[in-house]
């Protein structure tokens, strides 16, 4: 399976997917996309010489759609990415695009939450447990199908931020394991979701 990751930082899920794709048999990262020139995770997608594209207009369909059509994309896997992705990719790549949330959809979703603003929530809602999420990205920020949960305990005396650490700990896990599973499968499947 011929696999792109979107990025908006550093990319430390993109980091875990490179390690536990390794020499890609079952799936290989052909293509990582970033909204930012300046994102990291660019430059450790070039240092394994894999294709590395700053989108220069993150809305423009046509340039997503290029981009991946030329690298003959299979899967699009969202890790980290803040933007939404153009309806007309959406559209064509339906059922071929996941993301990696860190909380449990439905809980915690939608426009504006992301990274330490949904453990920030999290923390003030007084939930006993928290996690990340892999789904099917659709149209709207969160929505799609459930693919797969971990589910991550929230501690007496948390943090956002020791939080934070404890799910991505979890998203390094639990996204490869859905890719793996995608490529398997020849397409995205829902697979038994993990508890800490």
């Amino acid at each position: 399976m011929r696999v792109a990751v979107a990025v908006s930082g550093r990319g430390s899920n993109l980091e875990a997917l490179f390690a536990r794709l390794g020499n890609g048999d079952e799936a290989r990262i052909v293509l990582v996309l970033s909204d930012r020139p300046d994102a990291p995770a660019l430059d450790r997608a070039r240092e394994r010489n894999v294709a590395a594209l700053a989108l220069r207009d993150w809305r423009s369909a046509s340039e997503w759609l290029a981009a991946l059509e030329a690298h003959s994309v299979d899967l699009l896997v969202l890790a980290g990415f803040l933007k939404l992705v153009p309806s007309e990719v959406i559209a064509r790549y339906r059922g071929r695009i996941i993301n990696v949330h860190p909380a449990l959809l439905p809980a915690f979703g939608g426009k504006g939450m992301y990274g330490i603003r949904v453990h920030e929530a999290v923390l003030r809602s007084g939930a006993a447990e928290t996690g990340c999420t892999v789904h099917l990205v659709e149209e709207e920020y969160d929505r799609g199908m459930i693919l797969a949960q971990a589910r991550v305990p929230v501690l007496p005396g948390d943090n956002a931020e020791a939080l934070a650490a404890r799910v991505l700990e979890q998203e390094h896990r639990l996204l490869p394991a859905v890719v793996l599973a995608a490529a398997r499968a020849g397409l995205p499947v829902a697979i038994e979701s993990a508890r800490t």
